[in-house]
């Protein structure tokens, strides 16, 4: 049997779907899908991720038969970089016969702020948010569950929790344990009764071991060069090639109500500098509408991101909204100077690689140097995963 791409890593650009209109054309289960790609379509069969799918066809089945409102078990899948456990969320996505959603979950928590934002005025705006969820859908899928922010954090608890009371099935894809997200945050008691949700309403599966299936095999294309000395970078013939026939222009462009200095754009590709877009004061909600605005995105002049001088400090308390938290003083973790442009540079990469939108690059160095050491060396392997996959043909749906 030929070997190609085992499934693995490959997100989707935020849906949502009515699954009992899409599960007109699919009749399949997700057990008949693995098994097929593997028998038929050339996949390398992978002990962990039959075992995954198993789970995933228990609760497949259970919701399909379950009569609406029933607490149905969900799953979450999570493991090291690499896995297969977007493309197995996808694929039992795809198969359901009962109505849906499938998200990134930064796109989710965009949504759940907004959606609250709206019904302020309603007695309990979380507790109606959930209500409409259990109304509108059986089925939640999140891809990539990740805890970095103190007001997300004590959202989800509550949120959670009325999710499965409304009899909502969650269906989602961490690179953490539930007992590790947010393990360093701030405040962290307060996420405790998120965790407990999900072990209690979910089936926890861990994708250990193996090989990153990102990374084997593909067709080479290249997006990801170190800027040479003396020679003009490469992304000028990238910006010609990708924006011919299109007018362009230097003008900068509006995120986050703020002013970006750009290169140069079009209609469809923006070239911006690593300082220019990610040592601002933006969101990973600001790369989702540039990432909306433009099919390509090119970042010349990204340095070594890591950096052996450390800041540090005590933390004396901390704002959450309009309530003021005593958290007493306690160490700050060893953050260079750096980490903040970091953190911005992995949100950036989460959302063009959900998007499959390719993402160019130039650099001081070589992809594995750019953050071999730092606080953030964790998340930042999922990242060097990802860009790694982009210098493959089968990235994103263009040529170029």
């Amino acid at each position: 049997m030929a070997t190609r791409r085992v499934p693995g890593g490959g997100g989707r650009e935020a849906v949502d779907m009515d699954g009992e209109a899409e599960g007109m054309r699919a009749s399949a289960s997700p057990g008949d899908a693995y098994r097929r790609a593997v028998e038929q379509g050339g996949f390398a069969s992978d002990e962990a991720q039959w075992q995954a799918v198993g789970h995933l066809e228990a609760c497949f089945h259970a919701v399909q038969e379950a009569r609406r409102g029933a607490a149905i078990p969900g799953v979450y899948l999570w493991g090291p970089v690499g896995r297969g456990k977007t493309w197995l969320m996808d694929d039992f996505h795809r198969h359901l016969r009962v109505p849906s959603r499938r998200q990134h979950f930064h796109h989710f928590m965009r949504w759940v702020h907004r959606r609250q934002f709206q019904l302020r005025g309603t007695a309990d705006p979380l507790m109606a948010l959930a209500r409409e969820m259990g109304d509108e859908i059986r089925v939640l899928c999140l891809d990539e569950l990740f805890v970095g922010d103190i007001a997300d954090a004590m959202l989800l608890g509550r949120l959670l929790s009325a999710m499965f009371d409304h009899g909502v099935t969650l269906v989602c894809t961490s690179n953490q344990a539930p007992d590790q997200l947010y393990a360093d945050g701030f405040n962290r008691e307060r996420f405790l009764p998120a965790i407990a949700a999900i072990e209690r309403h979910m089936q926890v599966v861990e994708l250990d071991g193996g090989r990153d299936h990102r990374r084997h095999p593909g067709k080479a294309h290249p997006r990801f060069w170190v800027k040479q000395p003396d020679r003009s970078s490469a992304l000028d013939a990238v910006f010609e090639r990708l924006s011919a026939g299109e007018a362009r222009d230097d003008d900068p462009i509006e995120l986050g109500h703020r002013r970006i200095a750009v290169r140069c754009r079009s209609e469809t590709v923006v070239w911006c500098r690593y300082a220019d877009l990610c040592e601002q004061p933006l969101s990973a909600l600001d790369f989702i509408a540039l990432v909306d605005r433009f099919d390509h995105v090119l970042i010349g002049e990204v340095p070594r991101l890591s950096d052996t001088h450390r800041i540090g400090g005590i933390a004396r308390g901390t704002e959450d909204g309009t309530e003021r938290v005593a958290a007493g003083e306690r160490e700050l973790p060893p953050l260079s100077r750096k980490d903040d442009g970091v953190r911005r540079f992995i949100a950036l990469v989460d959302e063009c690689y959900d998007r499959r939108t390719p993402l160019y690059l130039e650099a001081e160095v070589a992809l594995p140097d750019l953050y071999p050491l730092g606080h953030l060396a964790f998340p930042f392997r999922r990242t060097l995963s990802r860009l790694q996959e982009m210098q493959l043909a089968r990235f994103g749906a263009e040529a170029g």
